[in-house]
């Protein structure tokens, strides 16, 4: 019997969902709605859209914080399969390698492990949508004028762990029966990030195939 996702992350602690919304705010609003959309079976192309009369930067962040909490739950339910040794590149097959770089430790690309990689994704991600000066949840306080392309490294980089789950741990996914779940959040992604034009299409080239086949 096919595994709910949330049913085999309950057996690890180790990765929560990391962000929420307050109630009462717009932007917890804003997330309903979104998530109303998702559930009343709606195409997926249609749920992404933004409704009308809404605030592009509110709508952008909303999914870029639902998405930090999905994708780092579907890799958080596979992680003890994605190590040191069996995963010693961050890579998506033997075409595509992704190198670490950030604003400390890492200055210059670094080739890293998946594990590592994954690690410092996930922190740097929840560092940056923590932050009042970058995802401010105050009414009234504006987005920084780079927010969006805030949002695009956000987002490329975690396209690129879907990019890994798929090509080195699609095994796993069949194994806990949770294929359909996974793709269904990717297709949610997908459409997403093209309604908006959050990544540049060179970056999907590894899923292209896939993409062609369940996006269609």
């Amino acid at each position: 019997m096919a595994l709910c996702l949330k049913q085999v992350f309950a057996k690890d602690k180790t990765f929560r969902p990391r962000k929420r919304f307050e109630p009462g705010t717009q932007r917890f609003e804003l997330y309903k709605k979104a998530q109303a959309s998702l559930k009343s079976g709606l195409d997926l192309r249609s749920v992404v859209r933004l409704p009308p009369g809404e605030n592009i930067d509110d709508w952008i962040a909303v999914h870029v914080v639902d998405f930090f909490n999905r994708i780092n739950l579907i890799y958080g339910t596979m992680a003890e399969r994605c190590s040191e040794s069996s995963c010693p590149v961050m890579a998506g097959g033997p075409r595509y390698e992704y190198r670490w770089q950030d604003e400390r430790q890492y200055r210059r690309p670094a080739k890293l492990s998946a594990p590592r990689y994954m690690a410092l994704l996930m922190d740097w991600i929840e560092g940056l949508i923590n932050d009042e000066e970058v995802f401010p949840t105050r009414v009234g306080v504006p987005f920084p004028k780079n927010f969006q392309q805030v949002c695009t490294k956000i987002l490329t980089r975690l396209f690129r762990v879907f990019v890994h789950v798929y090509i080195h741990h699609f095994d796993s996914i069949l194994s806990m029966g949770a294929e359909a779940h996974v793709n269904t959040c990717y297709k949610h992604f997908y459409y997403f990030i093209r309604e908006f034009s959050l990544v540049d299409q060179r970056e999907l080239e590894p899923l292209r195939e896939m993409t062609e086949r369940i996006c269609h």
